[in-house]
């Protein structure tokens, strides 16, 4: 089993294309994506980007996918230490990259910036990866 932290960007593309995840493959996350979905949904709805319809399904989608969701002190600990090592003014994006180091194989994000900053601490994978025989290599 190749398990995946995916950031809330992968999440709405998923839910966007109503992808099916293989049973082979496990999707981690901090417990702070369920927030940040419901914020990129609610805020594209504001600025008329989505209908608020399609917005609710792609909510519903995120939901309903298997993501196994993650919280604890030893995250937190070690994300303090990524946004710390890395410079960084927040620790969101670190809560990823921590979980990424303790519990999964590789990270997938959109984000570019972010990719590039981390491809020392983690394995990057596409999104591709999670629907083939993906095994990620560092």
């Amino acid at each position: 089993m190749t398990r995946f932290v995916i950031g809330p960007d992968v999440a709405l593309r998923l839910a966007r294309d109503q992808a099916v995840i293989p049973d082979e493959h496990q999707v981690l996350a901090p417990t702070l994506i369920r927030s940040q979905v419901l914020t990129l949904l609610y805020q594209a709805v504001r600025r008329d980007e989505l209908a608020r319809p399609d917005a609710e399904r792609q909510l519903d989608y995120v939901r309903a996918l298997r993501i196994r969701l993650l919280g604890d002190r030893v995250l937190q600990k070690v994300s303090w230490k990524i946004a710390d090592q890395l410079g960084w003014p927040g620790t969101l994006d670190a809560e990823y990259i921590a979980l990424t180091q303790l519990q999964a194989d590789a990270f997938i994000t959109f984000d570019a910036d972010l990719a590039d900053a981390v491809k020392d601490l983690v394995a990057i994978a596409p999104i591709e990866a999670l629907t083939g025989g993906y095994r990620p290599g560092r």
